[in-house]
């Protein structure tokens, strides 16, 4: 209980430091925000995304990017977010001082989940009031949409966050955190129909792309905003929905057994 308490009480913390963060703020709260406005605003001369061929049907280019941009903060939030933070404060000696107190890694990781789930549910619903009200987007009615949207986000999340905690081992210096993190995460929206749909890619890049979490991230969010019709452009020609809840899972529990392992207060190479 001492430890979940002082976890929790971590959250706020986190969170303020977090919100005072300029580049934290510019790269992983707003990035998908300005990324939908980007493709909004490019590609919508074009007309309706699967449109008729008379024109008719079909979905807007702003909600045809927004499941992805919803994806891409979840991963932004927590993966990104997390491991360039963490990475940060092992070069300037915090989590060495951290951990000569009486904190428990475990009461850290709650903190740094924490205040990965708070900016993310921020985020997201932030995210859908400039899609509905400033993009002028359809947004789900049915509530069953909406509790699928429950549980692929918090799945997504959790996920996100103990990879990026995991991750975080990986640079060797706060300095070189960014250059290492970044490009992995650009990559991935990449080849995760974030920004390109999914089944234009190679049958090569699409098997490589389900290997990895963000892949299932949006495609889970796909099946949540776009009309049914569209899940026969998915790699399967269907939303496969137990695959995604499998996928997530998976890379959670991977997520959970790598931060735990390769966690330290201090690096081992010094």
């Amino acid at each position: 209980m001492n430890t979940l308490t002082t976890g929790v009480s971590r959250i706020g913390y986190e969170t303020r430091i977090y919100f005072r963060s300029p580049d934290a703020l510019f790269f992983t709260f707003f990035f998908p925000f300005v990324m939908l406005g980007i493709f909004t605003a490019a590609f919508s001369s074009a007309g309706n995304i699967g449109a008729n061929p008379d024109g008719t049907g079909g979905v807007s280019v702003g909600a045809y990017y927004l499941p992805g941009m919803l994806a891409a903060g979840l991963l932004l939030s927590g993966v990104q977010n997390l491991a360039v933070d963490i990475a940060g404060e092992k070069s300037d000696g915090t989590l060495k001082r951290l951990g000569g107190t009486p904190l428990s890694p475990m009461s850290y990781f709650i903190g740094k989940i924490g205040q990965v789930f708070v900016t993310a549910v921020l985020q997201a619903g932030l995210l859908l009031l400039v899609a509905r009200f400033g993009l002028g987007i359809d947004l789900p009615s049915a509530p069953e949409k909406w509790l699928t949207f429950a549980w692929v986000f918090l799945l997504a999340i959790i996920t996100s966050a103990l990879l990026g905690i995991a991750l975080s081992a990986l640079p060797r210096s706060g300095k070189s955190a960014t250059a290492v993190v970044a490009p992995i995460v650009l990559i991935l929206q990449f080849i995760s129909g974030v920004y390109l749909q999914f089944t234009n890619l190679p049958d090569w890049i699409q098997n490589l792309a389900s290997v990895f979490p963000l892949k299932w991230m949006a495609q889970g969010m796909r099946s949540i905003f776009l009309p049914d019709s569209f899940a026969a452009a998915e790699q399967n020609g269907q939303w496969d929905m137990p695959w995604v809840a499998a996928a997530l899972a998976l890379w959670l529990v991977v997520g959970l057994v790598l931060s735990r392992l390769t966690f330290r207060w201090i690096r081992k190479d010094r």
